[in-house]
């Protein structure tokens, strides 16, 4: 494939600044068809973001014949679906993240990929942003020693609209998210671990509802190994108080340690024995744009991707393990 011609399923909030414009930025990328139900929405976003065509039905977009890659921007309950559709018509795949809602669907996502030789590729772009990668390269050359443990920690307040079952997002609504806002957040931390520690080899966890403002869990706490050897232990709470509120993924070494906030802005901050060093970061306009760049590059076979239908899939397993003894009830 030598010009990647984009079509996007789901041209919703995430879509806007996050990814949408990024296609259009990328070398060899362009957008040219966009899809969401209510066709004035998709026109409005046809228009604002100069693209060509607009579809109220999925099947119309991954058919037409100018679009030759799908991107997946829906919510999690439908990932498998379009992803499904899109490679059996022998388009590539980037679907956003969770990859899926299940693991089953995951390992049906990558069944359909081989039988039909189309690439799938999933949304999670922390695998390239500057400061991850910047942590990456320190883990690696041996900054804070021999690697110990790893702590997650990220406690949000809960929204206004939780409360009131009306008004509540799909987030928190296990039939389309999968799970709860833990399905949606932890994803990216657990997936950027697995790039920089290695896969997770064994997990156990406890989710239970707390303020009971919805049907998912919102109070999650896991301990995990990863294939490295490194322990880590995470602790995720949506229902605390705004002056509660963290975010932070620190890092053990025999030497030191580093910590990094996964969603707000904040620096990497590495402390050893000698130092203490803070390394700051800029990300581009288009959070995803560097991982767009790379699926775009490994569409044209010249380079390689870091997040793949396994990687991510890997990443499903691990939550669904954390999580699945609240929903056995």
């Amino acid at each position: 494939m030598q010009k990647i011609n984009w079509g996007i399923i789901g041209c919703g909030n995430v879509t806007e600044l996050k990814s949408g414009p990024a296609f259009n930025k990328v070398e060899h990328s362009r957008l040219v068809a966009v899809m969401r139900r209510n066709a004035a929405l998709a026109e409005d976003y046809a228009k604002r973001h100069q693209v060509p065509r607009f579809y109220t039905d999925a099947d119309e977009l991954i058919h037409d014949p100018e679009v030759n890659a799908v991107y997946v921007a829906t919510p999690p309950d439908t990932h498998a679906m379009y992803a499904i559709k899109a490679m059996r018509a022998g388009k590539p795949v980037y679907v956003e993240k969770p990859m899926a809602r299940t693991y089953a669907e995951c390992q049906e996502m990558i069944r359909v990929s081989e039988e039909t030789g189309m690439p799938l590729y999933v949304a999670y772009y922390r695998r390239t942003l500057p400061a991850f990668l910047k942590v990456k390269e320190l883990l690696e050359e041996g900054a804070i020693g021999k690697l110990l443990t790893v702590n997650i920690r990220l406690h949000k307040a809960f929204g206004a609209k939780d409360q009131y079952p009306e008004q509540q997002s799909w987030h928190v609504k296990p039939e389309i998210a999968g799970a709860g806002h833990f399905y949606d957040l932890a994803s990216h931390q657990l997936d950027y671990l697995d790039y920089a520690l290695g896969p997770i080899t064994e997990v156990k966890g406890i989710a239970i509802n707390r303020a009971g403002f919805y049907q998912a869990e919102d109070t999650v706490s896991a301990a995990f190994t990863f294939s490295s050897g490194v322990m880590g232990t995470g602790s995720w709470c949506f229902v605390v108080d705004k002056n509660n509120e963290e975010d932070k993924i620190e890092i053990t070494g025999t030497q030191g340690k580093i910590t990094l906030p996964c969603f707000d802005k904040g620096d990497v901050l590495l402390i050893t024995r000698q130092d203490k060093k803070t390394y700051s970061f800029q990300n581009h306009e288009n959070i995803s744009f560097y991982l767009v760049e790379q699926v775009v590059g490994a569409l044209r076979g010249k380079n390689d991707c870091v997040s793949t239908m396994y990687t991510a899939a890997r990443t499903n397993n691990v939550m669904e393990k954390i999580v699945k003894e609240y929903y056995i009830k």
